[in-house]
């Protein structure tokens, strides 16, 4: 565990999503992704839950300043990277954590992503309506 760093970093990505995120051990306990509150950002209770949940699993809640930084796809896409890079930080600062965090998933990086729409069809994979006669 080292406590000389001023800050760990990670990133995190799902579907178009990609957050950084630096963990201050220093700083008095805040949570901001884009320079707003975590509630403010995400007003949905659920996506609040998902980016705390590894504080919660880890006991760290309240104990550390979280400062992200988040760009792409929608708010759900974005609350899921958050809460991965957030474990990859709490990874980066004590490796202790890992098998608690790999456990519960929040180390695996979803990798789903949207399929691409195919020439002939009208998506990924509806095809034109067909008339036998």
């Amino acid at each position: 565990m080292q406590t000389d760093k001023r800050f760990y970093y990670a990133v995190g990505r799902r579907k178009e999503s990609i957050v950084g995120v630096r963990l201050y051990f220093t700083q008095p306990a805040a949570f901001k992704v884009n320079g707003k509150d975590l509630e403010q950002y995400f007003s949905y209770p659920l996506y609040t839950a998902l980016a705390r949940a590894p504080f919660e699993l880890t006991g760290l809640e309240g104990k550390v300043s979280v400062v992200a930084h988040a760009n792409g796809g929608g708010k759900h896409g974005q609350a899921v990277a958050l809460r991965l890079a957030v474990s990859r930080a709490l990874v980066a600062y004590n490796e202790q954590l890992r098998p608690t965090l790999r456990a519960h998933g929040y180390l695996t990086r979803d990798p789903r992503a949207k399929e691409r729409k195919k020439y002939g069809l009208k998506r990924a994979r509806r095809a034109p309506q067909w008339q036998k006669r």
